[in-house]
């Protein structure tokens, strides 16, 4: 057959017409592919109504949003870092709220990050104020009523102030966070150590005016601070706990405040 026979037909219908159709797939597939967003079940619907859809990116986000865990176990310390992660601005408004017993808001203002950092500092500066005022104050009483009894510089006060200061700082929140325990009551050691560290701040501007050689004037400023120290426990005290039965630990917490105060007039600058 003559081969020129082939070539005189018509090929235009034929020629791109498949490629047409390829191009027209190839369209349609990155239509597709450009528009679609790959899922994961559950969905997130947001808010309190349930989980809803929510792509790939979402898991990683919430992951980020959750606060971690620090706590690695009791003898570690970088489980105690972030009850010291405060500024100096903090400090001072808690200082500053320690000074006001009746607002009875210091929990609210520690919840987010109650710290340990107040407990440790304030205790520390109240001892070596109680030993050295307390010396400075026995002095002072041998002069000004002319006696001829020497003087010498007791440091047993250093040792008696320690043991007292951090022994009721850190005993003393100890057994009521035990004891609100046993009797069924929401307790937090850390914020109860915060709270009563921060309650000992009032008695280092009072240890100042002590060294007044004036045993009238010392029983005045003692009792009022302990007053204050301990209207500040106890109202605080008693917004954080729920039910009445409880009222026992309140007062007690109170009475407990006005016998420290009373201890350091007895001891240090009697």
């Amino acid at each position: 057959m003559d081969d020129s026979s082939y070539t005189g037909l018509p090929t235009s219908h034929l020629l791109g017409s498949v490629p047409a159709v390829i191009t027209e797939e190839n369209n349609n597939t990155k239509h597709v592919a450009t528009d679609a967003s790959m899922q994961i079940f559950p969905p997130n619907n947001g808010g309190d109504r349930g989980r809803g859809y929510q792509t790939l990116g979402s898991p990683t986000e919430a992951f980020e949003q959750q606060p971690a865990n620090n706590w690695r176990g009791v003898f570690s310390i970088s489980s105690y870092t972030q009850y010291f992660n405060v500024d100096t601005d903090v400090v001072l408004t808690r200082l500053i709220s320690s000074l006001n017993p009746v607002a009875a808001d210091f929990f609210s203002k520690i919840d987010a990050n109650p710290d340990l950092y107040g407990l440790i500092w304030i205790s520390t500066t109240l001892v070596f104020l109680l030993a050295s005022l307390g010396n400075l104050a026995t002095y002072l009483m041998l002069k000004n009523s002319e006696s001829s009894t020497s003087w010498s510089f007791d440091v047993s006060y250093v040792n008696v102030a320690a043991c007292s200061i951090y022994g009721y700082a850190i005993v003393v929140p100890l057994a009521y966070y035990f004891f609100l325990q046993y009797m069924g009551s929401n307790a937090s050691l850390i914020r109860f150590w915060c709270m009563w560290g921060y309650s000992l701040t009032i008695f280092i501007f009072s240890s100042f005016l002590l060294i007044i050689p004036v045993e009238f004037l010392r029983w005045v400023i003692i009792l009022l601070t302990g007053v204050a120290s301990a209207s500040f426990v106890s109202l605080n005290l008693r917004s954080y706990i729920e039910g009445n039965e409880l009222s026992v630990a309140i007062i007690a917490a109170f009475v407990l405040q006005i016998g420290l105060a009373i201890f350091i007039k007895a001891w240090f600058f009697a």
